[in-house]
């Protein structure tokens, strides 16, 4: 096996084997025991240690994965230190080849625990906020631009968000959705590569540079429940989503 290959197989989390050297009492061994014998997993450190060498680099370019491979790389990545603290990574869920792609911010304290993106009391709004245009959770696709939990939810740094944003480009283009509805500030500066605050965002349309995607930008739903006043410009963003697609 050559350097290369080898840098393949550390970047996936495969665990290598390596042909074992054989003494004469190898030679002289029960014939039964040669397939177990023959090969043995390659550890790290010293000949006599026992720590498994961890791989996760995916074996295939992101941008070239399937939903199978994109979803398991994404649940075992290590690219960030967010990996170091989560019960779960979230990957996304919903309809693969919906017309609608909802983008959070990042997994809370629930969506960790239970894998799932929107959960908790935010989860249930934004529910309610679909209902009120006719859609559920299951005819959308709702991913989050960061896949693992910043401690104590705290906002996604730079470089968290520049560690996960592949696999968020590769969702987009295995769904292309009709439409994208960004969801809070952290969603809307990524993908607009802005830091205009969210209220100058919202009430218009704007495009994704790759693949010319409508984006319409809203109010996160925690916002939402701490501020109730801001409901109505909510409303109002779906309205203008829902005219958006059907333009």
């Amino acid at each position: 096996m050559d350097n290369r290959q080898s840098a393949i197989l550390d970047i996936i989390g495969l665990t290598r084997w390596v042909p074992r050297k054989h003494s004469l009492a190898d030679s002289l061994a029960d014939p039964g025991q040669e397939a177990t014998d023959h090969s043995e997993t390659l550890r790290e450190g010293s000949a006599s240690g026992t720590k498994a060498v961890p791989i996760s680099t995916p074996l295939l370019p992101i941008e070239e994965m399937d939903w199978t491979s994109l979803e398991s790389t994404i649940r075992v990545c290590t690219n960030c230190d967010l990996h170091e603290r989560r019960t779960h990574a979230v990957v996304g869920t919903g309809n693969r080849q919906a017309s609608w792609l909802i983008i959070g911010e990042a997994p809370g304290e629930q969506e960790d625990l239970q894998g799932e993106p929107f959960v908790g009391r935010a989860g249930v709004l934004l529910n309610n906020m679909l209902k009120a245009v006719g859609l559920d959770r299951t005819a959308v696709y709702i991913a989050n631009v960061v896949k693992c939990r910043p401690p104590a939810n705290r906002d996604p740094r730079p470089e968290e968000t520049s560690a996960c944003y592949a696999y968020l480009q590769r969702q987009i283009s295995l769904i292309r959705p009709e439409m994208i509805l960004l969801i809070g500030r952290i969603a809307a500066q990524n993908l607009l590569k802005t830091n205009i605050a969210v209220g100058r965002l919202r009430g218009k349309v704007h495009f994704l540079a790759e693949g010319n995607i409508p984006m319409i930008v809203t109010y996160h739903p925690a916002y939402l429940l701490r501020r109730p006043s801001e409901k109505q410009k909510a409303w109002e963003d779906l309205k203008l989503a829902m005219e958006t697609v059907s333009a």
